[in-house]
């Protein structure tokens, strides 16, 4: 797995990826810096990590989706390249339209810093294979802005083509509001493209793919993605 990390000015979520992505595939990632505009010959996985991209000045990630890197990424996905977002990558895919709806405000206007536990909505997608369809994780998530936000006919389209990847549960699996601590839109953690090549979630799995970070909860991300470049 030949994977690329868009590094942003602010982005600081960029060697947790690498340590993630390195830990799946035994092959370190492609840092690259924002100005440029092509990316690594034989790109497989584009990733986007979390941070606070050019200091989430004007709004989260709507600075940096304009940057000369994010042509590349277009491209990229456009041929059916894989690309993740995460966090602030998740803001950022939203801006550049390459995710519908928008990231505003956690709804308790504080920012959050805590786990989370989060419910697997499908399992035959290239970032959850490794789940079962239902399977419940633990991850940290560390946003001020996590509020995913749709309109009603995005939300139904979500819904009814499965492309929700994501909902914030309780340990157990239940979506109940208790569990939605930054107030998203349906429970949303984390959501698809059409194509399901593209995925943006709020939390951090990266945080939880080793014993001596916690656990292994949010391994099986970049495992079922390794998977799937293997099987391409």
């Amino acid at each position: 797995m030949k994977s690329a990390i868009i590094v942003f000015p602010g982005t600081n979520r960029e060697r947790d990826m690498a340590i993630a992505l390195e830990r799946a595939s035994g092959r370190k990632p492609a840092m690259v810096f924002h100005l440029q505009d092509a990316l690594p010959p034989g790109t497989d996985l584009v990733v986007l990590p979390g941070g606070f991209s050019h200091g989430d000045y004007l709004r989260c990630g709507a600075m940096a989706a304009q940057s000369p890197i994010m042509r590349a990424v277009r491209d990229f996905a456009e041929r059916g390249g894989l690309v993740l977002g995460v966090c602030n990558g998740f803001q950022i895919l939203t801006e550049a339209g390459l995710l519908p709806g928008a990231l505003l405000r956690n709804a308790t206007l504080r920012f959050l810093s805590m786990d989370c536990h989060m419910r697997v909505e499908r399992a035959d997608t290239p970032f959850t294979s490794h789940w079962q369809k239902g399977a419940v994780f633990r991850s940290p998530m560390a946003h001020g802005d996590g509020n995913y936000f749709c309109d009603d006919e995005t939300l139904a389209r979500l819904n009814g083509e499965g492309l929700v990847a994501f909902r914030y549960a309780t340990p157990e699996g239940s979506i109940t509001p208790a569990a939605n601590r930054n107030g998203a839109r349906d429970n949303i953690a984390g959501i698809l493209s059409p194509t399901l090549r593209i995925c943006g979630l709020m939390p951090h799995p990266e945080d939880l793919v080793d014993p001596l970070m916690g656990g292994t909860d949010g391994l099986p991300l970049f495992t079922s993605l390794l998977d799937s470049l293997a099987s391409a």
